[in-house]
C-alpha cells in the first residue's frame, strides 16, 4: 500500500518513523512518500519537505511566513493528489494538517487516518466538526482522550504512547549510567520558545553550586543560536541527538511544555515546567478564558492533578524557578513525591507497544 504521512515537527518525525517502521514490517509493500524529518527518511521513502520548513510558531511568526505556509500546503495538496496514496496519516500538527484532511476528504482521494489527536480538549474545541467530517478514523496517544471524544460522539482508537515506545527503545540500545549532580536544561523545538525561555532557566540553574548544567539541543537548531541566549558567565554544555541520555544522567530538569515533560516523566526524572510568553500577565488571564483544560503540561494532564509545578506565563519569574527546582533536587521536600506519582502516571499510560498497535489498528481499518 502507498502511506502518505505528515509531520510538522521533531517530536512528530520521531513518532511516524516508529510507526513507519512497524507499517514496513506488516506490509512488505508498503512505499512511502512524506513531509517529515531525518528519522522518517532513515526508514526509507521519499522525503517531499522537511519539517524545519514548516514549523512556525506565535502570531507574528505565522502572519510573516504566511505566504510560504500557504505554497506548502499547496504543493503538498497537489502531491498528494498526483501519488494517489491508499491513505493520508496526518501526524499532530493541526493547523496544517486539518486543511490537508478537508482537502483530501472532499476531494475524495483516499482514506483519513490521524495518529496523534489534535489537542482540541485543551481550546478550539469546535474543530471536532472538522474531524468528523474529514477523518476516517483517529488513533489516541492519550488515555483521557477516549472518554472525551465518546461523550462528543466520536470513536478513537487509544493506541498507548509511543513516548514509552522511544524511550525502551532507547534503554535497549544505551549503557546505563549513574545520576550525575547535574541538571537537564530542556527549553523546546522552536527558535520562539528558547528566545523566551532559555536565558532564565539558565540563570536560575546556576544559582545551584555545583551542578553542571546541559542544555539538550533539538535536532533542528544549531548550537549558534543556543549561545546567544546563554547569560554571560553561566557555564553550560550543549548536547544534540541525546536528549535521552542527558535526562537519565540528571538529578532534576527545567523543561519548557510539551512532549518533553512527558518523557522526562517517563524517565523518572523531577522536573519544573517552564514557559514564559511576551507579555505574561494577559497571557495569564487569556489562558483561564480560553484553555478548557486545569494544566498544560501532558504529565498532569494523564492524572488529572498536578504532579509537576507549571511556571507558565506571568507565573515564571526567577524566585519560582528557584524555588520549585530546589523543591525537587536531592534532599529537596517534594522530591520523592514526584517520583511517586510519576510511577502512577506510567501505570495510567500502559506499556510498551503503541506504534505496533497502531500500525495493526491501521491495517485492520484498511482492510475493511
Amino acid at each position: 500500500m502507498r502511506y502518505y504521512l505528515i509531520a510538522g515537527e521533531a517530536s512528530g518525525d520521531l513518532h511516524a518513523s516508529n510507526l513507519m517502521a512497524e507499517l514496513k514490517r506488516q506490509d512488505a509493500e508498503a512505499e512511502f512518500r512524506f513531509y517529515g524529518g531525518d528519522k522518517m527518511a532513515a526508514v526509507g521513502g521519499v522525503l517531499v519537505k522537511h519539517y524545519r520548513e514548516l514549523a512556525y510558531m506565535g502570531f507574528i511568526p505565522v502572519l510573516v511566513h504566511l505566504p510560504q505556509i500557504l505554497r506548502n500546503m499547496q504543493q503538498c495538496k497537489a502531491d498528494i493528489e498526483a501519488w494517489k496514496p491508499d491513505v493520508v496519516i496526518l501526524v499532530d500538527y493541526p493547523g496544517f494538517n486539518l486543511d490537508i484532511a478537508k482537502y483530501v476528504h472532499q476531494k475524495g482521494i483516499c482514506k483519513v487516518f490521524y495518529y496523534i489527536s489534535p489537542k482540541i480538549w485543551a481550546w478550539k474545541e469546535y474543530r471536532i466538526k472538522n474531524i468528523r467530517r474529514d477523518v476516517d478514523e483517529l488513533f489516541s496517544i492519550l488515555p483521557f482522550e477516549v472518554k472525551w471524544f465518546d461523550d462528543r460522539g466520536y470513536k478513537v482508537h487509544y493506541v498507548g504512547n509511543p513516548c514509552v515506545d522511544a524511550v525502551e527503545q532507547w534503554k535497549n540500545s544505551a549503557e546505563v549510567c549513574e545520576k550525575k549532580k547535574q541538571i537537564a536544561i530542556l527549553a523546546g523545538s522552536r527558535k520562539q520558545e528558547i528566545k523566551d525561555n532559555l536565558r532564565m532557566m539558565l540563570q536560575c540553574a546556576a544559582t545551584f553550586e555545583g551542578y553542571k548544567l546541559v542544555i539538550a539541543g533539538a535536532p533542528n537548531m544549531d548550537e549558534a543560536y543556543y549561545k546567544k541566549y546563554i547569560p554571560e558567565g553561566v557555564d553550560v554544555e550543549i548536547r544534540f541527538g541525546e536528549t535521552y541520555q542527558v535526562l537519565s544522567e540528571s538529578v532534576a530538569a527545567l523543561v519548557t511544555s510539551g512532549t518533553a515533560t512527558l518523557e522526562t516523566a517517563i524517565l523518572r526524572v523531577p522536573q519544573v515546567v517552564c514557559y514564559a510568553t511576551p507579555v505574561g500577565k494577559f497571557i495569564s488571564w487569556l489562558r483561564s478564558k480560553v484553555l478548557k483544560v486545569k494544566y498544560i503540561s501532558l504529565v498532569n494532564l494523564i492524572v488529572d492533578k498536578e504532579i509537576v509545578q507549571e511556571l507558565v506565563a506571568d507565573r515564571m519569574t526567577k524566585e519560582n524557578i528557584i524555588q520549585c527546582l530546589g523543591d525537587i533536587l536531592p534532599g529537596g521536600k517534594a522530591r520523592q513525591q514526584m517520583l511517586d506519582d510519576y510511577e502512577e502516571m506510567n501505570r495510567v499510560l500502559g506499556g510498551a507497544g503503541a506504534s505496533r498497535k497502531a500500525a495493526e489498528e491501521m491495517g485492520k481499518c484498511l482492510k475493511n
